[in-house]
């Protein structure tokens, strides 16, 4: 299944066809629009020609900070981020074999499983755990027991609340709809 996060052809391209990838735009996934954040995976191989755990978790930081520095920027905060990707990589390449693809298909695992392995991840608390793995479950073939309950209600089917639910255009204005609807809850909330 071909993913359609970004709407550039291949910077989606690279996200379905890489694992690593897609879990490192995810982990940039914050603070940035969403297709700046999966379209970054692409910008980094671009500049660096890694797209592989190893060969990013062993780049020189500060040229791997440059990479992420270079106009377009990879990300709005190009330190914190570029550091945070190195030791996302480090971390699979320690745990996983350098196979990003292990965290949700070495033994089988359940939903609550990968849940938990995700959340071990550098970078990833409960919210973008969850949001990953809806994302592996509605798009990327992901289907151990209990995926959807484990996701919470990112798993839900027919929802429009995060990058796991952008398969289109129009999916992708649902989404910022419904984010744009929580922030104005949350600031109403507050005040």
């Amino acid at each position: 299944m071909a993913l359609h996060i970004t709407g550039d052809t291949a910077a989606d391209a690279l996200l379905t066809d890489n694992p690593l990838a897609l879990l490192v735009g995810m982990l940039l996934d914050q603070q940035v629009p969403m297709e700046t954040a999966f379209a970054g995976p692409l910008k980094i191989e671009q500049r660096t020609g890694a797209a592989d755990a190893a060969s990013i978790a062993r780049m020189d930081p500060d040229e791997f900070l440059e990479a992420f520095r270079t106009s377009p920027a990879v990300h709005r905060f190009p330190g914190s981020m570029a550091a945070r990707v190195q030791t996302l990589c480090q971390d699979i390449v320690d745990n996983w074999g350098g196979d990003a693809a292990g965290l949700w298909t070495h033994g089988d695992p359940d939903g609550a499983e990968v849940l938990r392995r995700l959340k071990a991840l550098p970078g990833f608390g409960e919210q973008k755990a969850k949001i990953f793995l809806a994302l592996l479950g509605k798009q990327y073939g992901f289907t151990g027991a209990g995926w959807r309950e484990a996701a919470g209600a990112y798993g839900e089917d027919g929802s429009f609340r995060s990058v796991a639910d952008i398969v289109s255009p129009e999916s992708l204005t649902k989404v910022r709809e419904h984010k744009k609807a929580m922030k104005a809850a949350a600031k109403a909330a507050k005040e």
